[in-house]
């Protein structure tokens, strides 16, 4: 995951999904090397619901098209 889409991500995560900051911190520092899995860390803490997982899957897609040339 890029660097840019990883900002828009936590941005999204943050501020639509209100998950907090820490949360969002424990799981990037959990797998660093692999950001693109942060939508399964965050779950698999419980840091999200499956309601959540399914809106941040459904932003992905979403994204896609936008930061193919990022």
């Amino acid at each position: 995951m890029n660097s840019t889409r990883l900002v828009l991500l936590i941005r999204f995560l943050r501020d639509d999904l209100a998950i907090p900051s820490a949360s969002i911190d424990l799981a990037v520092r959990h797998r660093p090397d692999t950001l693109n899995l942060l939508p399964m860390i965050l779950w698999q803490y419980g840091l999200v619901t499956l309601e959540q997982l399914d809106r941040i899957f459904d932003w992905l897609e979403t994204q896609e098209p936008l930061l193919a040339g990022s």
